[in-house]
This record gives C-alpha cells, structure tokens and sequence, in this order.
C-alpha cells in the first residue's frame, strides 16, 4: 500500500472497500467478527497509544470508541489501558489548541434537530446526573442509551450552530458522569475513553472548563493507580486554559494530592494555597455544575492526605475530622472514602479501635450504595490490621470483609 492512498483514508475522508478494510483489520490484529466496513472508521483501534488525537472531525470517533470499547468488554481485544504519556500529550495537546470551537464548521442547518428533542434530553440528562450513586447505579442504562443517541445526533451534523453547542455540552456530561460510573465499577479502561470523549466534545464545543475538568477527573484516576507523575502532568496542563476560581481551586487540590505523593513538598504547600485563595475567591459567584459539589469539606480532607503523604499524620488526622464533620448527608460516595482516610489515619497515629469501627462504617456505606471501587479500597486496607487481630471491632470488620 502506498502512502498516497493511506492519506486518502487519513486525511482525505475518502473510505476503503470492504476487501481492503478486511486487509487493515488482519494487519492490525483486529478479529474480523470486529471489522465492520460500514462503521468506518470507528472500529479501528486506537492510535497514539489508545487516544484518538483532537481534532475538528475527532468528537464522534472518540464517542464511538468509547462506547464500543463497552460493547466488547467480554470479547478479544486489543484493547490496553491508556498510556500515561499520551494523556499528558493529549492535554499539551488541548492546552495549546486553537480557543476557537469547531462546531460551526459541522453544522449543517437542513433538516434541522428539533429543539425540543434536545430539551428532552437535556431535563431528563439532567435528573439521571444528578441522582445519588445508590440510586444511580440502577439507571446506568438510561445514561448510556441518553448519550448513544445524543452521539448520533452530533453525527449526523443537522442542526443549527446553538443546537451543536447544547448537543456537545450534553455529551460531554453524560461522558463525565458515564464515566464516573465505569470508574466506580473498577472499569479503568472505560472509564478513561469515556472522559477522553468527553474532552473532545468539550473542545469542539468551546467549553474550556469542561475541557479542563474531564482532564482533571483523568488525573483523578492516575492518582487513585498509584501514578501521580502522570496525574500532575494532566493537571499542569489543565490548569493553564481553567478560568473559574472554583474550577482552578479543584484542579490545584488535585495536583497538590499528585505532588505529595512525589514527596515534592514545595510544590504541594504552593498549590494547597492556591486552592485555598481559589475557593475563597468562588464565593457569590455561579460555579460550573461539574464543581458544584466542590467545599470546604474537600478541601480539608485532601490537605489532610497531603500532611499525611508527606509525614504530619497528627494535623492531617486534625484535618480529615475536620472536613468529615462538614461534608453534607447527600454526599455518601465521597463519606466513605473519607470514613476510609478517617481509618488509616487512626491506624498511624496508634488508635486500632476506632481505625476498625471506620473501616466498618465506610465497607458497609459502599456496599449499601454500590460502589464497588469503596469496597475495594477498605479490602486493600486489611493487611493493616494483622497486629491487632484482638482489639475490639477489629474481628467484626475482618469477618464482614471475608463474608
């Protein structure tokens, strides 16, 4: 094959046949049940180590991706967790792309999508969102099926300027939340094309805090794998397009979780600051509805984890009652992994008694809500208690974890 004919299909838009997609798929190791030649080009895989590359064409494949990526997760694939560098690429990537949204250049204003479809979706998006987790976990479904048909909307491009715009913000929240969802479940691989999804509708759509904040929730999950020098990489990069002070304040907390985990303690008590002064700044004025949950309460908690990485446990176990004490009821997901940060604190500072009466408290909270990640989180906690097999309530949480 000749490279002019590969730019064709790269560049041009022009499709393969079918003898010649069969030919891509076996040269790729795609099995041929996968190679549908009228999906083109969504069921190549991934290049630039598994992120579609942003671009002006680039919202729907990245959508389809993702969602396909679901569709398979029982068969053969080639499929392979997201590298780091390529993260960090793609948010370089979108911090020095051009600020201008691509969504005029789709629109096509024939046949227009009727605005009161998009209306619907947009209200009904909305309360499946919002939902706490326990409830949530019993409408995943609906959450797919809503952004499935909010991607064909985008695809076939027949609406108005204002209309793209309200479709690729839809998209890039139900992504958010999709992927959230997928996080949860211990999904990882899913979890991170959805947010990559999202972050191209984002893009397309202009809406740089968004773009910023799904950067941020990938950052999030590098963190919660144990690697921080990616997360701190993405965050870096997010930070230089976000302008909401509430978003900054996030986005800095977040990296100042990534840089304690390096022992980097500078860097870390510079950006603890930073969030501290942003979210000060934030009062009075509206903040994004993917922030809205963002408080005092985070805030305490997460310097805590920061004091605690870098060796203070005695005012990090200060700060994380603290921020316990002010989280509201609504908000269980995040109550049981402080309840969890609540535990290990008390295991440092030599109080295996109430370390145990948390950890029970947060294993049966994420049980109840269906957080899957919470459970595993508290099991991955056990092997501290092996020296205190006898102190009381310590065989409860054992024996409730066993069961």
């Amino acid at each position: 094959m000749d490279k002019q004919r590969v730019r064709k299909w790269e560049v041009d838009g022009v499709t393969p046949d079918d003898v010649s997609q069969s030919y891509i798929g076996e040269v790729l190791g795609v099995p041929a049940e996968d190679v549908d030649p009228a999906m083109w080009p969504d069921w190549l895989p991934a290049a630039d180590g598994g992120v579609i590359p942003l671009g002006p064409a680039s919202t729907v494949p990245a959508l389809r991706e993702a969602m396909t990526t679901t569709m398979n997760r029982s068969r053969r694939s080639f499929m392979t967790a997201i590298a780091g560098t390529s993260l960090i690429t793609l948010a370089g990537a979108w911090a020095s792309a051009d600020t201008q949204a691509h969504a005029v250049e789709q629109a096509r204003v024939s046949k227009s999508v009727d605005e009161e479809v998009v209306t619907f979706l947009e209200e009904t998006s909305a309360r499946l969102t919002t939902m706490a987790t326990e409830h949530r976990q019993h409408v995943a479904p609906l959450l797919d099926a809503h952004l499935t048909t909010v991607a064909n909307l985008i695809a076939e491009g027949r609406c108005t300027r204002p209309v793209k715009v309200r479709l690729l913000a839809l998209a890039a929240n139900l992504s958010q939340t999709v992927a959230w969802h997928r996080f949860d479940l211990g999904l990882h691989i899913e979890a991170s094309k959805y947010w990559v999804a999202g972050l191209h509708c984002a893009h397309q759509g202009g809406d740089r805090d968004m773009a910023a904040a799904l950067l941020s929730d990938l950052a999030y999950q590098a963190s919660w794998q144990d690697n921080p020098r990616t997360a701190s990489g993405i965050l870096e990069r997010a930070l230089s397009r976000t302008r909401h002070p509430a978003a900054r304040s996030l986005l800095q907390l977040r990296l100042a979780r990534a840089l304690a985990a390096q022992g980097e303690r500078k860097g870390t008590f510079r950006a603890l600051a930073a969030a501290e002064h942003l979210l000060d700044a934030a009062c009075g004025e509206p903040v994004p509805a993917w922030c809205a949950w963002f408080s005092e309460a985070d805030l305490a908690v997460d310097s805590g984890q920061c004091l605690r990485d870098l060796g203070d446990t005695r005012r990090a176990h200060e700060l994380i009652r603290e921020g316990h004490s002010l989280l509201p009821p609504s908000r269980d997901k995040t109550r049981g992994i402080f309840l969890l940060y609540q535990a290990q604190n008390h295991l440092d500072v030599g109080e295996p008694d109430l370390a145990a009466a948390a950890g029970l408290e947060s294993l049966l909270l994420a049980q109840r809500i269906g957080a899957p990640r919470c459970v595993q989180l508290v099991r991955e906690f056990i092997p501290r208690f092996e020296g205190y097999r006898e102190i009381q309530g310590v065989p409860e949480l054992l024996d409730r974890v066993a069961a």
